[in-house]
């Protein structure tokens, strides 16, 4: 799945889902304890939420079948309704989801296939890519923003001292993997701010073509608002 788009290839499996009729189906499953007409539907492929979910439900199923005492089987059959509720109310989420982003893509739509660069430097950037209207009958326009940020790299002195010092190639791999779990933070945070600032009505025109990233004062990190770009300083 896309950062905060849903591919059109999980958009396909859930719109060929009926939400009543996948109810009745798990409802159904779990009396009759095989998964029977359920494996008809596509909801493997409607992304690794609802996925994970019919495994769940699945493994749950199997545990309930194989159960023969009456107490064990007491159990086996709470875990498996239960299975079957968060199934089905992960296929609605996602129905949901697709319908509030094709709403959404009538007027806007953010480009989340963001590769990260093969080298980290201490200076991180994120180039967030969208395009964007204000009505339907408009024109769209392309536009985009690019995040800086600068990682704080002194060491952490409140972590233990490891026993032996690693050697310049393995500071060099813990470096590299430090400065990539941030990235991802920052193009995370990128992402959803720039699709939290369109769907509360943002104009297009006032998004600036770099943003320097806040730091957490407490933490020294980033932080949920650190790439709200259009908020104003305190």
């Amino acid at each position: 799945m896309g950062e905060i788009n849903i591919p059109r290839d999980q958009q396909d499996a859930l719109a060929a889902i009926d939400t009543i009729e996948a109810d009745r189906l798990i409802d159904q499953a779990i009396r009759e304890e095989r998964l029977g007409d359920l494996h008809r539907l596509p909801l493997a492929n409607c992304g690794p939420y609802v996925a994970r979910k019919l495994h769940y439900f699945e493994r749950a199923l199997t545990k309930h079948r194989e159960a023969k005492a009456p107490r064990k089987r007491a159990e086996t059959e709470h875990t498996l309704r239960r299975a079957g509720s968060d199934l089905s109310f992960a296929v609605e989420a996602m129905k949901r989801r697709m319908d509030t982003e094709q709403k959404d893509g009538q007027l806007f739509y953010i480009d989340d296939q963001i590769v990260p660069p093969y080298h980290f430097d201490r200076r991180l950037s994120v180039r967030v890519s969208y395009r964007w209207r204000r009505t339907v009958d408009d024109e769209w326009t392309l536009g985009s923003i690019t995040f800086v940020y600068d990682e704080d790299l002194r060491p952490d002195y409140t972590a233990p001292v490891p026993k032996r010092k690693p050697n310049a190639a393995k500071q060099e791999q813990d470096r590299q993997t430090e400065l990539y779990e941030t990235w991802q933070h920052l193009m995370r945070g990128a992402l959803y701010s720039v699709r939290d600032y369109f769907r509360e009505g943002g104009d297009g025109d006032k998004i600036p073509q770099t943003f320097e990233a806040t730091m957490d004062a407490h933490t020294r990190g980033l932080n949920n608002y650190s790439t709200q770009f259009w908020r104003q300083p305190a």
